[in-house]
């Protein structure tokens, strides 16, 4: 079945002026749970390598003021979940794969997702740009797909992003200042970013996002987690040119896998 179209114009016109557009109530919340049952399984049962033999990458925490006796409790992110069936069919969602038509073209591979957990006393990520992490030919578009599973607030660290800021180059981005930072983090320091908007969100609510819009998260304050689901799609043939750009380093999370061709979904 082709590929069909679904979103009104003022999310295809806010995407294009701003980098993003919200879809307030776009999956039925035990969409979420399923997924967080699901990766909640990985967890408990990946060994002491953080690699599954499927090739999922289990992310622990290393910054906050984390507690818990469950493997759950201490993990930051699981990576390269989108051909489990729970991930897999989000993404198969004929209004998922029109909104990619739409935004990307025909052509559309899936190269990277991630269950972000943000458990309690988990640290924000500073202010970036996706596309710093994507050294890509084409580097554009890139398109986000940011899933709430939990509610997202003030308190247990939502996104905050930068409207229009999209529009912009890749900004120059330096190591997290913070003292005892992830050394994978890194930040914007030379933008102003005063009109950052906060990006309170509901379970089942959707974030579509160009991956050159700034934004960043902050520290959970909550007792609950603040979790959400986030894929990554690009335009078929890209090619990943971390190997020559970050020495030889290729990243192992990303994997380049078709998902539509002429507007059809693959496989």
């Amino acid at each position: 079945m082709a590929t069909t179209s679904t979103l009104p114009p003022s999310a295809l016109d806010s995407y294009h002026a701003q980098g993003f557009f919200i879809l307030d109530g776009f999956a039925p919340a035990d969409i979420g749970h399923r997924m967080l049952d699901d990766v909640v399984g990985v967890v408990r049962e990946v060994d002491e390598s953080g690699i599954t033999p499927e090739g999922m990458h289990v992310a622990p925490e290393s910054q906050g003021n984390l507690s818990g006796e469950r493997p759950e409790d201490t993990v930051s992110k699981v990576f390269t979940l989108h051909d489990r069936p729970a991930f897999l069919s989000f993404l198969h969602d004929e209004r998922i794969t029109g909104i990619l038509c739409d935004l990307i073209g025909p052509d559309v591979d899936c190269f990277l997702s991630q269950f972000i957990f943000k458990n309690p006393g988990a640290w924000g990520q500073p202010w970036h740009q996706d596309s710093y992490y994507f050294p890509f030919d084409p580097p554009r578009p890139i398109v986000g797909l940011w899933l709430a599973v939990t509610e997202a607030t003030l308190e247990n660290g939502c996104l905050h992003i930068l409207p229009g800021s999209h529009a912009e180059p890749v900004h120059e981005h330096v190591p997290d200042r913070r003292p005892n930072a992830n050394l994978g983090y890194v930040e914007i320091v030379d933008h102003d970013m005063s009109d950052r908007q906060a990006v309170m969100m509901q379970p089942g609510d959707l974030l579509v996002f160009d991956s050159h819009l700034m934004h960043c998260s902050t520290d959970n304050v909550s007792d609950g987690i603040r979790a959400a689901m986030v894929y990554h799609c690009c335009p078929a043939g890209t090619v990943d040119l971390g190997f020559e750009q970050f020495d030889g380093f290729k990243n192992p999370i990303y994997r380049f896998d078709p998902l539509l061709r002429d507007g059809q979904l693959v496989g």
